[in-house]
């Protein structure tokens, strides 16, 4: 009996630890995200000092780690409020992307006929009005990815149990996006960076980053209902499956390059990583992350990819483009940044590669910095300081960087996806949160080891779905009843 108490002991302790952290992670969440959540359209700005312009990229990432906190307290009995409040704060920043792209519905129309960025989708919307911000001329809104990570996180939320999706119409309108990206394959758009080709002339490519959360958003909608367990056959989302083949094949073909022009990027880590896990050729996925690796990682965070001029110090920020020939300047210069440290801790979990998960947690260790609150923040970025540029192309590697303004602590505002990301990549590590309450769909997971969709409706592959095993605990008596009761633990009795 007594190492019976022990044991209940224990797990109360242990339950009592878990709530303690979940509140620690709500605390940070309500401080570093929800606080510059839009109360008007929910979307999310890329700083956390910016008051006019909402980033749809950021905001999609946002929700997801809002809705990665909600998923880890379901776990809790009792959360008093808080689980309602994240999971409802999730699906009003995914329905304002919606309600913004929704404005923009004959564009999709356009683009369907002709795949031109003067009809594409706008990445950034008005933080409280949801109205378009910048024009086609202004801003490079062909940015294929953004709409599938959307349909992606759509998916997953939903199959979490979310109502998201309201009414036919908005049926009809999802459907209309999954055109928009079935054709990835062959539009060349702006890609994770916004900039295009590498030279940032204006000119957009083929990048394979975006064909490949492109082909894993489809594999994931494909026979999705987005009325959840409620809806019906006229609710259920359908892909052509020779689209869907065209982006693998052509995908697979270009890793480990993400572009003509780009040899390697690490915008393909969210590709062949989380959240998209578009490959499971085990050849092609360690030879890209090996390549991302050995190319791209610094001691500060990952550069995006050879010669970025991107917030360099001798970069113009006045000109929107660069001159021929121009980024031969930021040749071993480019900037860090620490957000693909988080991606890559995020990877070794799902992998299930400790050594991987503490190299890279020890290397984030070494670049945070604390908030006027205390808590734990990121630098967007780290640049080679202008006196120091010509001993570091001399000798790569050899000069400190130092850490950009933003995300650095103190009164400086926040870097919003870092944040997100961090929020995560501790959930999981801390076991807060699992795998597989992060990736419902299991995305992770060969397509033949994943769990099969509803039987009536479309999928392209899987198996028998999960097996679920529910137990009723029978009490001999009310007094026994009540006992359990005192340990958190349910009962029926057999009266």
């Amino acid at each position: 009996m007594g190492e019976i108490d022990i044991d209940i002991n224990l797990k109360v302790s242990s339950y009592e630890e878990t709530v303690r952290q979940l509140d620690i992670y709500y605390g940070l969440v309500k401080r570093q995200l929800l606080r510059f959540q839009s109360p008007i359209t929910g979307l999310f700005p890329t700083l956390s000092n910016e008051e006019r312009v909402a980033s749809v990229r950021e905001s999609i990432y946002c929700a997801a780690a809002i809705w990665s906190l909600f998923q880890a307290y379901r776990r809790i009995d009792d959360d008093r409020g808080k689980s309602y409040e994240l999971g409802q704060s999730a699906v009003k920043c995914m329905r304002g992307v919606l309600e913004c792209w929704i404005k923009q519905a004959p564009r999709i129309e356009q683009f369907k006929k002709n795949q031109s960025s003067k009809f594409a989708l706008h990445c950034k919307f008005h933080l409280i009005t949801g109205d378009a911000v910048f024009s086609d001329e202004e801003y490079n809104h062909l940015q294929i990815d953004v709409v599938s990570l959307y349909l992606l996180f759509l998916v997953e939320m939903i199959t979490s149990g979310m109502q998201i999706i309201y009414t036919q119409d908005e049926v009809a309108f999802i459907q209309n996006l999954v055109y928009y990206v079935e054709r990835a394959y062959r539009t060349p758009d702006f890609g994770m960076w916004e900039r295009g080709t590498k030279y940032n002339t204006g000119v957009p490519e083929i990048h394979a980053s975006s064909i490949g959360m492109a082909k894993s958003a489809l594999e994931a909608i494909n026979g999705c209902n987005l009325f959840g367990e409620k809806g019906a056959s006229w609710s259920v989302i359908y892909v052509d499956i020779d689209a869907h083949n065209r982006n693998r094949s052509i995908f697979e073909t270009l890793l480990p390059r993400e572009s003509s022009s780009k040899g390697v990027d690490t915008a393909l880590l969210p590709t062949i990583s989380f959240p998209a896990f578009a490959t499971h050729e085990e050849f092609l996925s360690s030879t890209t992350k090996t390549t991302i690796i050995r190319q791209l990682k610094g001691q500060n965070g990952f550069r995006r990819f050879g010669r970025d001029g991107y917030k360099c110090v001798l970069e113009d920020p006045k000109r929107r483009f660069y001159k021929t020939g121009e980024t031969k300047e930021f040749e071993n210069i480019e900037c860090e940044w620490p957000l693909f440290f988080m991606f890559m801790i995020i990877d070794g979990v799902f992998k299930s590669l400790p050594d991987q998960v503490d190299e890279y947690r020890n290397l984030l260790s070494n670049v945070i910095c604390k908030d006027l609150n205390g808590d734990p923040c990121i630098p967007m970025y780290f640049y080679v300081s202008e006196e120091c540029v010509e001993y570091e192309r001399l000798e790569p590697g050899s000069q400190l960087r130092c850490n950009s303004s933003e995300g650095s602590g103190g009164d400086e505002p926040l870097y919003l996806w870092n944040q997100a990301m961090f929020v995560i990549s501790q959930l999981l590590t801390t076991g807060l949160l699992h795998i597989n309450e992060l990736d419902p769909i299991r995305r992770y997971l060969p397509s033949y080891n994943r769990p099969r969709k509803g039987g009536r409706y479309s999928a392209f592959q899987g198996t028998a779905t999960d097996l679920v095993v529910q137990i009723v605990l029978i009490a001999e008596s009310m007094r026994l009843q009540a006992m359990m009761a005192t340990y958190g633990i349910q009962t029926q009795t057999p009266h």
